[in-house]
């Protein structure tokens, strides 16, 4: 009796893959043990279809302009700040 690959991912190691997953970047077993849970899990594929369009929206925003004086108030203000150790 052979275990469904979809049930060999647990949905908290689907989150930590999702971004390896939409890259093409996971083995081929993981992969298809991924794609299993998605097919079997709605909260996990509903989960990949907002990453999905986030990054859809997000490929699509430009970087806002600044007005030339405040980029340089924004610079001045910055430059020297460290983080607290």
């Amino acid at each position: 009796m052979s275990t469904d690959p979809g049930l060999l991912v647990a949905c908290v190691e689907v989150v930590e893959l999702i971004t390896d997953y939409l890259e093409g970047a996971l083995d081929p077993t993981t992969e298809e043990r991924v794609t299993a849970h998605l097919a079997l899990c709605e909260g996990c594929a509903c989960y990949l279809e907002q990453m999905r369009a986030t990054i859809a929206v997000v490929g699509r925003l430009r970087e806002p302009e600044l007005p030339p004086e405040l980029e340089q108030r924004l610079l001045d203000a910055f430059r020297g700040w460290r983080s607290p150790t």
